[in-house]
């Protein structure tokens, strides 16, 4: 028995405010059953043409999602629930790898430029996030595994506003980032590397917060097409990511 996954009219009445309005061509069919449509595809991880028939013709679902995904609609949304609703006093930063199977290669441009690279676990992507005080993501990025934290690192935190502590592991531990942090005022509650020749002082009570974010990925990951990425497309993968977050933590 398949069990499908409908949106609540709770979850219908953030969303559908913020919804494109149908400019010409014709008319959207039922959007809040092509969104649960999408978000069941995503969910479960099944293929596209085995959406179950509830939700409509199988090519309207993907259409819509990759249509709106190329307009960044997806990603723009949950920004949007985010800028208003995340508490950023106290934001944690992370990333983690997902695998990418092999339906996720031969994206146009090749797996570099869409967020592909070799990592111990083989190819991978990785997603960059921060989030707030109690673990929600308001920032997202993609690079590939092989990509280092340290160069998007400036990327997520210039999105960062009204923040005065950073949580990180040791992965984050930099000169260049604390004298990033230092500019805005923003205190890094970062543990210094074994190798350090000083000893780095941190909030060791307020670093245990870190575990909210290490939970956000374990929420996301029960979404089956981000826990292992099948989109060729990184701008589609990202959408996929952004409507787990938008799922699990915004509405």
């Amino acid at each position: 028995m398949v069990h499908l996954f409908w949106l609540s009219d709770a979850q219908w009445a953030v969303i559908k405010p913020l919804l494109p309005n149908n400019k010409g061509g014709a008319r959207r069919v039922d959007d809040r059953r092509v969104i649960s449509g999408i978000i069941h595809v995503l969910k479960e991880g099944c293929r596209w043409c085995d959406c179950p028939a509830d939700y409509g013709p199988a090519t309207t679902i993907y259409n819509r999602f990759n249509r709106w995904s190329h307009k960044r609609f997806w990603v723009d949304l949950v920004e949007t629930l985010a800028a208003s609703g995340a508490v950023t006093k106290s934001t944690a930063i992370d990333s983690t790898y997902v695998k990418a199977h092999r339906s996720a290669h031969g994206g146009k441009g090749g797996e570099k430029s869409q967020a592909i690279g070799p990592s111990r676990g083989g190819q991978t992507t990785k997603i960059h996030v921060l989030t707030d005080v109690i673990g929600r993501p308001f920032v997202f990025k993609l690079t590939g595994g092989n990509a280092a934290d340290s160069p998007i690192e400036p990327v997520l935190l210039n999105s960062l506003k009204g923040a005065k502590y950073l949580l990180a592991d040791k992965g984050y531990d930099a000169n260049s980032l604390r004298k990033h942090l230092r500019q805005p005022a923003i205190v890094p509650v970062i543990p210094g590397r074994s190798n350090r020749k000083r000893s780095i002082r941190y909030d060791e009570r307020r670093y245990k917060d870190r575990h909210l974010i290490e939970n956000a990925f374990c929420r996301l990951k029960d979404f089956r097409s981000v826990a292992t990425r099948y989109d060729k497309l990184a701008r589609n993968f990202l959408s996929a990511v952004a409507l787990a977050i938008l799922i699990a933590f915004w509405i």
